[in-house]
């Protein structure tokens, strides 16, 4: 069975949001499939998503800190600059990092790990509401 459908993630500030719950709450469907996988794509160009450490948020400060390091605003080369000094950089690390995950789903529930969550990667310091597109394939 096939399933999909869009949804919208709150807006965030700028930075790494563990966005597990909110998803989930939105797609209580989940339940229904014994197993199966979820795949979620995000609609933008300037906002990633990825799974990585659910319990300690120094992790997401952190990986925020490097990701800026990394990518710096106003670097010299960058040509696409008339949307202000967060753009640019935002499509290189949403490039980076992906626009989709693929999570299995095992007895009606996600199958992440015990340490993991999905991630959404929000590189514009106002990037307002986020679309995605959550397709479900199982039985």
């Amino acid at each position: 069975m096939w399933k999909q459908k869009s949804i919208q993630l709150r807006a965030r500030s700028r930075g790494f949001h563990l966005v597990t719950d909110e998803i989930e709450q939105q797609l209580v469907e989940i339940s229904s499939y014994s197993v199966g996988i979820l795949h979620l794509f995000i609609q933008h160009t300037s906002a990633s998503l990825t799974i990585n450490e659910n319990a300690d948020p120094t992790v997401r400060a952190d990986m925020e800190k490097h990701f800026n390091h990394f990518v710096p605003e106003r670097a010299p080369y960058y040509q696409h600059t008339y949307e202000g000094d967060d753009d640019m950089p935002a499509h290189i690390k949403a490039s980076t990092l992906g626009t989709s995950v693929s999570i299995p789903i095992q007895n009606g529930r996600l199958a992440l790990g015990t340490w993991q969550g999905i991630y959404l990667g929000e590189h514009r310091d106002h990037g307002g509401n986020r679309r995605i597109i959550a397709t479900i394939q199982g039985e």
